[in-house]
């Protein structure tokens, strides 16, 4: 491969063709010149005219969509606020009393549905379907007040009264499915009109959510909830969908500048309609544009009158430096577009040809992008030198460049990251081809300094025009699938997929919110899960389980905000948060053990242990009635300084314990190194008891090492008495599990320790 190109100065000059005809060719280029920046202002004004009109029509079906979309959406969130309330014991308890207690009804049914979701009437039928309570405007009115809307409302009772298994919204044709989070809510829910106002109605049975409390079919209390859609809601789309000027009317008719959407009840009739002002954005872009863009084209014209003049001034002095400027601008153009260490083209050049094979794309070619990173390149410059990492780097890129066909791009966008635009693909087996040959040609070592150097990498895929044509997603979407091959191991591909997109969008969310929560400490909460004695009857410690019950999407569980907690930082503050609760819990109950599960990221911050114990300490808690949990992935990790802070930890009075033991890299020699005091039977292994003889044959083994090594031995998930018998014989120590009992909040923990 040429590094330049280089032209004969002699040759270029004699072939300067004469004065007389180079002013000919420069009148003609004049001309041409002339005409296209004509034809280039002309189609600029309709382009600009074109996408101010295409902008508009754009903008006015999303706020069509989003607000037809918002109306229908109200039936299944009313529906899904009634389910946090109308699933749960302590309701039909309280329901089921001789004399009502308005005041717990208000704080936790009618006017906290009234105050949390915005709901403008609920109502609490009895069994003989006749009203107890009502709430209209977060207010208790009498029961009258269920007179007004009973009558339109009748058969949503009836439906909901009649049925065992009812969920849907609408009736007929117009019926549809409802998306709750539990599987107990009989619900039927409504767009309709009521009172002359269109309106969304559900009404759902109060049933229990656990088998302690019992009611009998066809007698249960039922929740009414009705919401307006002409009051609060309009102004909750408007703001929430940027809509101006949003209202309801009866009549079809609106201002001139306004659109109109009509809405129609779940039966079919017509309610009334919606209009608003849409937001015109390409007029706005025309009105600041359009100027910008004339004084532009007159600029240009201007310019251009000068430039064919200077041209015809500057030609004959050009005319001997072109041979000069042609070499020495191939040679800058080079340098501008490769990687100087590996001669590859670099993110300019890797951009614009992928914008060249984008273009394509809309012609019906396929192109795969692939994105690629070294696994462990840190290591070999840490141990080797950043010499070596520098050969390893040029010694993959001819490797990399031997695997791909003439037509096809590979490039070094900076440190051990590469990219590669494989053009003219059939399907995605090519891509998934290309990758398992680039892994296979990294399963031989590279030489480099008398030492072999064994490398991996990881691969990202994204496919065009399957997931777009646009450069920045394209890459970003490959940069997604990459890693998500890093999180699963490493040394491996992955094709992008849209789940991985609404996955990465979802743990977004889930950060800002997390951090949010954590400020203001609104949602999170912590549960905790009794663990008894062998017996079954003593209860010995509380380990402590942290829960996040957000305001609209309700309960999120653990294993989704705690693997982003740990990716983003968050779990130092978020563990220490609970550290806190669990040691006022301990003073509370200072005969108990609370145990504290410990996150590998966590356990890695410099100074966990100094920090955990002034927690400890500030709170007036005792340390030795604490009991911290960790995986034995920590164990694997940096083993020097894991085994120095674990020292730290028992010599401040913590008790060590060694959860999910048995799933991963459990040895004798770990538990001999490392101080620990208790090790816990992973639950996968008490599930699996009386099914597989494994099972029992690996929970004798590891009770029987815990006390040769006179460890506490303590199973988890202890669900049924066959287990709770084989565990006790066999000489476990603790059990814990919904046999015994569920996570409880800090009231239900003090009413079972008192029962």
């Amino acid at each position: 491969m040429s590094d330049g190109l280089h032209f004969p100065i002699r040759d270029e000059v004699s072939a300067v063709p004469s004065i007389r005809a180079h002013r000919a060719v420069q009148a003609r280029i004049a001309l041409a010149v002339s005409l296209v920046t004509l034809i280039a202002l002309i189609l600029t004004g309709f382009a600009l005219y074109w996408a101010s009109r295409e902008s508009n029509s754009v903008s006015i079906e999303r706020q069509l969509r989003t607000t037809e979309r918002s109306i229908r959406a109200i039936v299944n969130e009313l529906a899904l606020q009634q389910e946090v309330v109308a699933i749960w014991d302590d309701a039909i308890v309280q329901l089921d009393k001789d004399e009502l207690d308005f005041q717990w009804i208000d704080a936790n049914l009618g006017i906290w549905l009234s105050k949390t979701f915005g709901q403008d009437e609920v109502y609490i039928l009895n069994a003989d379907d006749r009203p107890i309570y009502a709430g209209v405007d977060g207010k208790r009115v009498s029961t009258d007040a269920f007179r007004r809307v009973s009558p339109d409302i009748a058969r949503l009772v009836k439906n909901v009264r009649e049925s065992q298994s009812l969920s849907h919204a609408g009736h007929g044709p117009n019926a549809r499915e409802l998306h709750l989070t539990t599987n107990k809510a009989i619900v039927d829910a409504h767009l309709l009109e009521l009172l002359g106002r269109p309106t969304a109605v559900s009404v759902m049975k109060i049933v229990p959510e656990s088998d302690a409390v019992r009611v009998e079919p066809g007698r249960e209390h039922l929740l009414v909830s009705i919401r307006f859609l002409d009051g609060s809601f309009i102004n909750q789309i408007s703001e929430r969908n940027l809509i101006d000027g949003l209202r309801f009317s009866r009549l079809r008719v609106g201002a001139s500048d306004e659109i109109t959407v009509p809405l129609t009840s779940d039966e079919g009739g017509l309610i009334g309609y919606f209009h608003w002002k849409p937001e015109l954005p390409g007029q706005k872009i025309l009105s600041f544009v359009g100027p910008v863009a004339a004084a532009t084209s007159l600029a240009i014209v201007v310019v251009m009158v000068l430039l064919v003049r200077s041209l015809r001034r500057l030609a004959a002095q050009q005319e001997m430096t072109i041979v000069e400027l042609r070499a020495s601008q191939a040679q800058a153009q080079h340098l501008a577009f490769h990687d100087v260490l590996t001669g590859l083209p670099n993110r300019a050049l890797f951009d614009a040809r992928l914008d060249e094979a984008l273009s394509r794309t809309r012609r019906g070619e396929q192109i795969a992008v692939l994105m690629l990173d070294l696994d462990r390149f840190k290591h070999v410059n840490d141990n080797l030198g950043h010499q070596a990492g520098d050969n390893l780097i040029r010694a993959f890129a001819q490797r990399l460049l031997k695997l791909v066909r003439p037509g096809d791009t590979v490039a070094r966008l900076g440190g051990d990251e590469f990219a590669v635009i494989q053009t003219g693909i059939r399907s995605a087996e090519d891509a998934e081809e290309l990758c398992t040959h680039i892994l296979a040609a990294l399963d031989r070592p590279f030489e480099t300094f008398g030492h072999q150097i064994f490398a991996a990498a990881s691969i990202g895929i994204a496919l065009a025009p399957e997931f777009g044509t646009d450069r920045v997603d394209i890459m970003r979407k490959a940069d997604i699938a990459l890693y998500s091959a890093k999180d699963e191991g490493r040394d491996c591909y992955r094709i992008f997929t849209a789940a991985m997109d609404e996955a990465v969008k979802v743990r977004s969310s889930i950060e800002d919110e997390l951090r949010s929560a954590l400020r203001s400490g609104e949602g999170l909460s912590v549960v905790y899960q009794p663990q008894f004695k062998s017996n079954g009857h003593s209860i010995v410690g509380l380990e402590t389980l942290v829960r996040w019950k957000h305001p609209t999407r309700g309960p999120i569980l653990p294993e989704q905000f705690i693997p982003v907690a740990e990716q983003t930082g968050l779990i130092s503050r978020l563990g220490e948060w609970v550290l806190q609760q669990a040691c006022m819990a301990s003073k509370q109950w200072p005969d108990l053990f609370i145990s504290v599960n410990v996150s590998p990221a966590q356990f890695r911050v410099q100074g966990f242990a100094e920090r955990v114990t002034d927690i400890v300490r500030e709170s007036g808690a005792d340390p030795r009635k604490i009991e911290l949990e960790i995986t034995e992935g920590v164990l694997l990790d940096n083993a020097g300084e894991t085994a120095s802070t674990l020292r730290q930890l028992r010599a401040a009075g913590f008790r060590i314990a060694l959860d999910d033991f048995g799933t991963g890299y459990s040895s004798l020699g770990y538990l001999q190194r490392f101080s620990i005091d208790k090790i816990k039977i992973d639950r996968s292994f008490v599930m699996s008891l009386g099914q597989t003889a494994n099972a029992m044959a690996i929970v004798k083994s590891i009770v029987a090492l815990g006390q040769a090594m006179d460890l506490t031995v303590t199973a988890e998930g202890v669900e049924t008495e066959h287990q709770k018998s084989f565990l006790s014989t066999a000489g476990c120590n603790e059990m814990q599990g919904f046999l015994f009992s569920k996570a409880l909040p800090l009231d239900q923990v003090a009413r079972l320790l008192a029962a």
